[in-house]
């Protein structure tokens, strides 16, 4: 199967197939905001602007990378784009390997000409750093699309019970650390939804990484994702077994912001966010920026116009919560007393 396929059996599947996690949640709904009935400030003077690598976002919101590399995807990445200059967040698109393998698809992740604005983040999977791809390879995918950063996604257990699957991650520190030293622009470690431990985010930190999205378990769940594209029984069942599998991201943002965070690096969660109030609590956990991937999915696969309400709805509660509890900036409610445990 070609890698376009794969992308369009992604979309189909993440569109159509009950691909959540089981018996494994965010962590989000474990915490709770202690409303305040006398905030003190005004809505209007809630402000949840923040800068990333010199471009201004007015929400510290990420639409997570999803596709590219197949017709419908480009259709999908363009409303992204879209939504995201409109409302002033980042975007990262999904893996671009099916473009450095064939330059045809490489329309279906440009976005800059409807998104001149935006932070936007080129993607490519770690382990094909084991598979001959190195800095020129990462500086084309920078390069394809105007990017600002670059995701280097890690995704073992996908690999793992993938038919087609790339599963050779020995040694994989170094090479990143060989790769953010020369590549020239910032690299962003991401899961792809079973978080980050602690240990390895020193390992990621060490390598020289400038951001790690723990990206943890409790949303979409990648081994469910390819249950639906494995053609065996005993493939479907030795991915199902998963379906549970992962650091919740609530969990995995607390441990890697507590094995500590270098100065001037960033931390991103993302992994099951499914409204702005989890945005909100992500934040009061440590989080700088924070990704939605499916729900955006759905919106952009409708049009630009759903993509933006989404957007705008999630951006409403975002600064709703931050007013209920008296913080008129982020970095009051990064500091804010008013986030417990149930």
């Amino acid at each position: 199967m070609t890698i376009e396929n794969r992308k369009a059996d992604h979309i189909r599947i993440c569109l159509e197939e009950d691909v959540d996690a089981k018996g494994v949640t965010s962590g989000f709904e474990q915490y709770r905001f202690l409303h305040q009935a006398l905030p003190e400030i005004n809505l209007r003077d809630v402000d949840t602007s923040v800068t990333v690598w010199n471009r201004n976002l007015r929400v510290p919101l990420l639409i997570s990378s999803m596709t590219g590399g197949a017709p419908r995807a480009e259709e999908i990445n363009r409303n992204l784009a879209l939504a995201a200059q409109e409302l002033g967040l980042a975007m990262g698109v999904g893996s671009q390997r099916a473009a450095l393998k064939d330059p045809r698809l490489e329309a279906t992740y440009r976005v800059r000409e409807v998104a001149p604005d935006i932070l936007l983040f080129a993607n490519l999977g770690a382990v094909q750093l084991n598979y001959s791809y190195g800095v020129d390879e990462c500086r084309r995918a920078v390069e394809m699309l105007g990017a600002d950063a670059l995701i280097l996604h890690l995704n073992a257990l996908q690999e793992a019970v993938q038919p087609e699957g790339d599963t050779n991650f020995a040694g994989l520190a170094a090479r990143i650390g060989e790769l953010c030293s020369a590549v020239g622009v910032p690299v962003i470690a991401k899961e792809v939804g079973w978080g980050i431990s602690a240990n390895t985010a020193k390992l990621l930190w060490e390598a020289g990484v400038a951001a790690i999205d723990v990206a943890g378990a409790g949303g979409t769940s990648w081994s469910q994702v390819e249950k639906h594209r494995i053609p065996t029984e005993r493939g479907q069942l030795v991915a199902e077994a998963f379906a549970d599998w992962g650091i919740p991201t609530a969990r995995s943002l607390v441990d890697v912001r507590a094995a500590g965070v270098p100065e001037g690096r960033l931390l991103v969660a993302s992994g099951g966010v499914r409204n702005g109030i989890d945005v909100a609590k992500a934040i009061a956990l440590g989080a700088d920026l924070v990704g939605l991937a499916r729900p955006f999915l759905k919106a952009a696969a409708m049009s630009a116009e759903a993509t933006v309400e989404l957007g705008g709805v999630l951006v409403d509660q975002l600064r709703i919560s931050m007013f209920s509890i008296g913080a008129a900036s982020l970095g009051t409610l990064r500091d804010t007393p008013y986030l417990v445990e149930k």
